[in-house]
C-alpha cells in the first residue's frame, strides 16, 4: 500500500473514505447538486482509492502491456439531494474482480445519511478498447480489499 495521502481519502477495513465539499460551481441555481457531478465524486474516490492501494494510473498506461478502465455498466440511484457548502464522504467498496471486470460499490454520505448509490462493472482495456485481464500489479494490490 502506499504512503497515506491525506486528500486521497482513507481505508477503514476493505472500503475507502474520501471527503467531497460541494461548492458553487458544483450546483444547478437553486443549489442543489448537479446530476451529472454525482459521477465525477464517485471517479474520484475510485482513482484515490487505487492510488492509496498503489495503483497509479500512470504505471498502468506506461507499463509493458498498457491497461486503462472503462465503465461499462453502472447503476446509480439519487435518493436525497446534496446542496451547496456539504461536507459529504464518497464510499467506496471493490467487491470482485471476474476475468477483466471489476465490480464496485460506492455510497454519497452526508454524515450518516445516505444521499446516493452506484453499483458499477469496471472492465480493463488495451490501448485499443479490447478488454484484457488485470495486470499482475493490479490484482496484487487489490487483493486485500475484495470479498473473500
Amino acid at each position: 500500500m502506499s504512503k497515506d495521502e491525506p486528500s486521497a481519502g482513507r481505508f477503514d477495513g476493505r472500503a475507502h473514505y474520501l471527503p467531497v465539499r460541494i461548492y458553487y460551481e458544483d450546483t444547478d441555481f437553486t443549489g442543489v447538486v448537479y446530476h451529472a457531478n454525482y459521477l465525477r465524486y464517485f471517479e474520484r474516490a475510485r482513482s484515490d482509492f487505487l492510488r492509496l492501494a498503489g495503483v497509479h494510473h500512470t504505471a498502468l498506461l506506461e507499463g509493458p502491456e498498457p491497461v486503462g478502465f472503462a465503465v461499462n455498466k453502472i447503476n446509480l440511484d439519487f435518493l436525497k439531494p446534496a446542496r451547496i457548502d456539504d461536507a459529504l464522504t464518497v464510499r467506496t467498496l471493490f467487491e470482485t474482480m471476474r476475468g477483466p471486470r471489476i465490480f464496485i460499490r460506492q455510497q454519497l454520505l452526508r454524515e450518516a445519511e445516505l444521499l446516493a448509490t452506484a453499483e458499477l462493472q469496471v472492465c480493463c482495456i488495451s490501448l485499443t478498447g479490447r478488454p484484457r485481464k488485470p495486470p499482475a500489479l493490479l490484482s496484487e494490490r487489490l487483493k486485500p480489499f475484495l470479498e473473500p
